[in-house]
């Protein structure tokens, strides 16, 4: 039977009638597929998973924080063979979007800033109510939080993310470290339920009130670990005053159900940072490298920015540990160049342009800043000067270049449509303090009809936005920056 027509199974036997609709869901890094199932008046959330105990997991461990009076989706109905059940739904508002004013200017609103304290709150009563009574063997793929799984995440980073800047280094030296860090963690041990993945993306907002979800990778662990997640997960980008306050917060909540030493709980709270930035390093070098998935190749700058702040004091207890962390985050690739992991937008160094023209057979440019590029517009559709013998000595800066390319008239249209793309995203990049954007036209010999679309897009986004344009015409070796001061130099 499909996986439509199981769901499906499931919905008839709850509500006694089929659904209208059934609609695919994205599942973000997940391997499990979600999909939407909606009849006249209710609908639910229809999961296929790949892991009958990672299913069961999930399950039982709803059954049990629903029992606690936590706030997470009751499940309705499971099939047979237990790859497919759905849950209740609680909607499309996921804290992540919740956040996003404060997430792209770098300040976060009172509503916002009310939502993140309400779930700091919440989460020692997960840790700790969820943790009453609770039987961990049904845990996947782990009962407890152990030396073997903090291994298995270190050597993830290892191999998925290090290995794949190139750096050389010392196996037995780093693993020496890795031992130690190891220790370190495990000094925290205690009976708490550790969600392990608790982020903004596995929130819900539903009705004011934050709903938990995704917790099926849940274990029996420290409870600085989801701290540690939540507060420096990679593009939430909390502002340090901010994630102290929320720190608070927590510790507070805590408080009511166990002794809380702050200054104590701060210091091995920075190891169970350092220690989930390096995961979270190799699941979004092992989903965004090997896998190709776009969405942890963003993540990675901002991950590396939280891995810059914490390694501004040494860990000693590390020391070839953090000397391989330094090398790899000065690594040219790694520069921040691209969105601007900066908590404030307005301490970056501003939108740069770089307007480039070129030759299709000489290949499209490079992006050096190491975003990969950015609009690449094709001219060779275009009336070709360099067809008629006067032309061919000149470039798209000569005037009878220019004359015989607008007389014709095609490219002031093509420019226009180029240029209403482009504006757009200069805007938005300003808005969100990114520092780069690459803009490049290409034509058969980057000599007529892309040189004069280069010139003519940069003077246009000089004029138009206050931006710092760089123009290369590269098949004329020529460069001319625009810098906002008015002042132009060749």
């Amino acid at each position: 039977m499909s996986k439509d027509n199981e769901l499906e199974t499931l919905f008839i036997r709850l509500t006694g009638e089929p659904p209208l609709y059934v609609k695919a869901l994205s599942a973000a890094g997940s391997n499990r597929k979600y999909f939407r199932l909606t009849g006249p008046d209710r609908s639910f959330i229809g999961v296929e998973g790949t892991s009958i105990e990672e299913n069961r997991a999930f399950i039982v461990l709803s059954k049990h924080f629903k029992q606690a009076g936590l706030p997470v989706p009751q499940v309705f109905e499971e099939s047979c063979d237990g790859l497919f059940y759905l849950q209740e739904d609680l909607g499309d508002t996921l804290l992540f979007d919740f956040i996003s004013h404060g997430r792209e200017t770098g300040t976060f609103n009172k509503q916002e800033t009310d939502m993140l304290h309400e779930v700091m709150q919440k989460l020692p009563e997960i840790q700790v109510l969820g943790a009453k009574d609770l039987d961990f063997s049904v845990c996947y793929p782990q009962p407890a939080f152990n030396r073997r799984s903090v291994m298995w995440d270190l050597n993830y980073f290892k191999y998925c993310f290090l290995k794949a800047t190139g750096i050389e280094f010392q196996e037995d030296r780093l693993e020496d470290d890795f031992n130690r860090l190891s220790g370190t963690l495990l000094q925290s041990e205690s009976d708490t339920f550790m969600y392990r993945d608790f982020q903004s993306r596995n929130i819900m907002i539903k009705d004011g009130k934050p709903c938990f979800i995704d917790f099926q990778g849940g274990r029996k662990g420290p409870v600085h670990y989801d701290v540690a997640s939540f507060l420096w997960q990679a593009k939430a980008r909390y502002p340090q005053t901010l994630r102290k306050e929320l720190l608070y917060t927590y510790l507070r909540s805590l408080n009511r159900f166990m002794p809380v030493n702050d200054e104590e709980f701060g210091r091995q709270l920075r190891h169970f940072v350092l220690f989930r930035t390096l995961q979270v390093l190799g699941a979004y070098g092992f989903r965004g490298y090997f896998e190709k998935k776009a969405h942890f190749l963003q993540s990675i700058p901002f991950a590396l920015e939280n891995l810059r702040e914490l390694l501004a004091d040494d860990f000693v207890e590390y020391p070839y540990l953090t000397t391989l962390l330094k090398q790899m985050i000065g690594l040219k690739q790694f520069q921040t160049t691209g969105p601007n992991p900066c908590p404030n937008p307005a301490a970056a160094q501003g939108l740069t342009v770089t307007v480039c023209s070129f030759s299709y057979k000489k290949g499209i440019p490079n992006d050096e800043s190491g975003n990969g590029g950015g609009f690449v517009f094709d001219c060779r559709a275009i009336h070709n000067p360099g067809k008629y013998e006067r032309y061919k000595s000149l470039t798209g800066q000569d005037l009878p270049v220019i004359e015989f390319l607008e007389e014709d008239g095609e490219i002031k249209q093509f420019l226009k449509h180029a240029w209403s793309l482009v504006d757009a995203a200069v805007k938005r990049y300003k808005e969100r303090g990114f520092t780069s954007l690459m803009v490049c036209f290409g034509c058969t010999g980057g000599q007529h009809r892309s040189v004069y679309s280069a010139q003519k897009t940069a003077e246009h986004l000089f004029r138009q936005h206050d931006v710092e344009v760089h123009l290369i015409h590269r098949e004329q070796n020529k460069e001319q920056r625009f810098v906002p001061s008015k002042t132009t130099s060749v």
